[in-house]
């Protein structure tokens, strides 16, 4: 065994060890929990037919589902969610539950009962090796006064003394008294042409519409419809129709319509029958809402036709809602295969590309040959761990949502300048700095580091791919976005994380080319050796310079882009024994020079460019369009309601300072003529989640974003899903979306 897999062995020891833990203790009861320490138990009225159990169980302990019993209420029965599978010594196969249980409970009370006694029994145990015995707990619960009957006695009353079904808002958990049904549940037709409807519901923020709950007919000379096509959904568990579809945000839905007589403009009628809820809240009654519709001239068809024609207008589908559903679709496998082809596409853009010369130089920073097999190693060991890292991040935002993003949590200044700063000290050894400042006793703790640093060891490659997963890219790109929706809204880490392990997978393809093309054409020996550490030298501070820019000025930036590029021009004047060697050496100073001067006179001037250091010197300098910042979900109601007065639609911009993605549109798109004539009649905000502090993850969990770049766009105050940009857009094609989104 050589002295480098220890380390290997070491963590590998430690990853068993906390997955496998040692064989359980002899127990002492004063290790123990009082039982309603361990699962407390608590219940509330959230209407007088639905009472919410809820136990708080505390770690290391767990309830049987089986053992979970109530009764009290006439035709009471429990909505228990399926538990984790476990196998028990005692009872079988069976299904526990830990940290918090949530359980409907339904039935009819009395009419007049003001108060319902449940009787509720249980049993649960401790990991550590004890069952409790069956529990058996009883409660009084006050319930709300009885129920209108219809939508308008339900608002009669929500105006009434005592508020909402009396005092019930008080205690049911819900934080908004329900709205009318008008408010809460908007629907529109619009004739798209002859044969087509558009529906378009839209619910407020906090509520939602059942898709199977909604019937349509339509009264018309000759008319009738075809089979709505739907858009995918959300799915959800409901406590009284079981897993269902619902839409929380807008839906649009073309709806074919036949005619059978008449083939000019026809006046009808469109009723729509249809049920909503509110989340956590309430549920309507049936609604019914009666539409006219104007068809223009259209052609007297079957539904093959009619279908044809409705599915050449159907609303564009977000390309994220587009990933989602295929991972939910029948082609699962394929999509697989097509995420790794996403990864590979993704390889080569700004995000990824900074990986390349940190996996170079981790190989090939001594200058010396390491042969193409230990390359191809090394390179694999750097592409697993942060195909690893980025799996596990990406499940986390699906399943816990924004404030899980480890990739924006890791933005932050101490990180970046702590990353920034380990570059620095991988390249000071290549300018051969330790062995002339540093005391020999640290100079050998110094470079026994760095010898494993840069020699391509396999514990410091995979904690810096691991590391760079977090830092280096922190790009949100459709794939990315639709593996992680389709968590979340299926509830499947499983194969969500098999499609975000393939992408990284796909982006860390190339990077296995760059590594071994890094390992097999290093010279063997000779003063190359020497000029290719002072490369990688260079590149290590260009990377460290790359990381601070997300936290510096831009004018300071650039200035140390130009203190760089004048330090290699100095390196590089001395290059070169032969004269033509000599000449291309000097020549290629001399470029570097001038460009760094430029960047100093830029950053003395302003400048942020280090591509266009005089842009602000020499010429006009083109200007992004001026968004309206907001920092939170009020400021952006607020904003929707003011512009929903003026008739205004909106586009809101999810931007961060470490946002590579971000930095592409502000200065490619948002810059140029044509996007600002395009936005001339836009209400432009932009949110800034730098800090991703609270208030950020708030705003960025109403619409399910993980991070930036994001692009939204409303209409009469509701989002329109399918023109959601994510990532970076050319000119063109922004433009467009830009123009469907002021659409009527």
């Amino acid at each position: 065994m050589s002295f480098r897999t220890i380390p290997f062995l070491a963590l590998l020891a430690l990853l068993v060890g906390a997955l496998f833990p040692p064989a359980a203790r002899a127990v002492d009861e004063k290790d123990l929990l009082p039982v309603d320490q361990a699962f407390a138990l608590e219940a509330k009225a959230e209407s007088r037919d639905r009472i919410l159990l809820t136990w708080r169980i505390a770690p290391g302990y767990y309830l049987y589902r089986h053992r979970i019993h109530a009764e009290g209420l006439p035709g009471g029965a429990l909505d228990l969610p399926p538990g984790h599978p476990k196998h028990d010594e005692f009872f079988g196969d069976v299904e526990t539950y830990r940290t918090q249980l949530d359980v409907p409970y339904t039935g009819t009370p009395a009419g007049d009962a003001a108060t319902a006694t449940i009787k509720v029994k249980y049993q649960g145990c401790a990991d550590l090796g004890v069952c409790y015995p069956p529990q058996v707990r009883t409660l009084q619960v006050a319930l709300p006064v009885q129920a209108a009957a219809n939508t308008d006695e339900f608002l009669a009353r929500r105006t009434a003394p005592g508020g909402l079904l009396g005092d019930a808002g008080a205690t049911s958990g819900v934080d908004a008294q329900p709205l009318p049904p008008e408010q809460a549940f908007a629907v529109e037709a619009i004739a798209t042409d002859g044969n087509t409807l558009l529906l378009r519901f839209t619910p407020a923020r906090g509520y939602y519409v059942y898709r199977d709950k909604t019937a349509l007919r339509i009264a018309g000379d000759g008319l009738s419809l075809a089979a709505p096509r739907w858009p995918q959904g959300t799915r959800h568990r409901d406590e009284h129709f079981g897993e269902v579809v619902v839409y929380f945000d807008q839906a649009e839905v073309p709806v074919p319509v036949q005619r059978t007589t008449r083939a000019g403009a026809i006046d009808a009628v469109l009723t729509v029958d249809f049920q909503g809820c509110q989340d956590g809240g309430i549920c309507y009654p049936v609604m019914t809402r009666t539409l006219p519709v104007s068809l223009p001239a259209g052609r007297v068809g079957t539904t093959v036709a009619t279908s044809t024609a409705a599915a050449t207008t159907s609303p564009a589908i977000a390309e994220d809602q587009r990933l989602a559903g295929s991972l939910a679709g029948k082609q699962r496998a394929w999509t697989l295969v097509l995420f790794f082809a996403y990864g590979l596409g993704l390889a080569f853009t700004p995000c990824v590309l900074p990986m390349v010369p940190i996996l170079s130089g981790l190989i090939a920073g001594r200058g010396a040959r390491i042969g193409a097999w230990r390359a191809f190693s090394l390179s694999s060991v750097y592409v697993f761990a942060s195909a690893v890292v980025f799996t596990i991040a990406g499940v986390l935002a699906g399943l816990l949502g924004a404030a899980a993003n480890l990739q924006a949590a890791m933005q932050n200044a101490w990180v970046l300048g702590a990353f920034a700063l380990l570059f620095v000290v991988l390249a000071l050894p290549m300018f051969g700095v330790f062995e002339l400042q540093v005391p020999a006793a640290l100079r050998a703790k110094l470079g026994a580091a760095s010898d494993r640093q840069h020699g391509g060891s396999w514990m410091g490659v995979a904690a810096m791919g691991a590391l760079s997963a977090l830092i280096v890219g922190p790009c949100v790109a459709p794939p990315l976005m639709g593996a992680v929706l389709y968590i979340a809204q299926t509830r499947d880490p499983v194969f969500g994380g098999a499609a975000l392990f393939l992408l990284a997978l796909g982006m860390g393809a190339p990077l296995v080319a760059f590594g071994i093309a890094a390992g097999r054409g290093m010279p063997t020996s000779g003063p190359w050796m020497v000029a290719v550490q002072r490369v990688f030298g260079f590149v290590f501070f260009g990377l460290a310079i790359w990381m601070l820019s997300r936290v510096l000025p831009g004018p300071v930036t650039l200035g140390l882009w130009g203190l760089l590029a004048l330090g290699a021009a100095a390196w590089a004047f001395g290059l070169g024994r032969a004269p033509r060697t000599r000449l291309a050496a000097r020549f290629g100073a001399l470029v570097l020079g001038v460009a760094g001067a430029a960047q100093l006179l830029g950053a003395f001037a302003g400048g942020h460019d280090p591509l266009q250091p005089l842009a602000g010197v020499l010429g006009e300098k083109r200007e992004a369009v001026a968004f309206k910042r907001i920092k939170s979900v009020d400021d952006l109601d607020a904003e929707l309601a003011a512009a929903r007065t003026a008739g205004k639609p909106v586009l809101l911009d999810f931007y961060a300072d470490w946002c590579v993605s971000c930095k592409e549109m502000e200065k490619y798109t948002f810059t140029d003529p044509v996007v600002h004539a395009a936005l001339s009649d836009y209400v432009l905000l932009q949110a800034d989640v730098t800090a991703n502090d609270a208030r950020d993850q708030a705003l960025m969990q109403r619409f399910g974003i993980i991070g930036p770049p994001m692009s939204l766009f409303f209409r009469d105050g509701a989002e329109r899903r399918g023109l959601r940009l994510t990532g970076f857009e050319k000119t063109d094609a922004f433009v467009e979306r830009v123009r469907k989104g002021a659409a009527p």
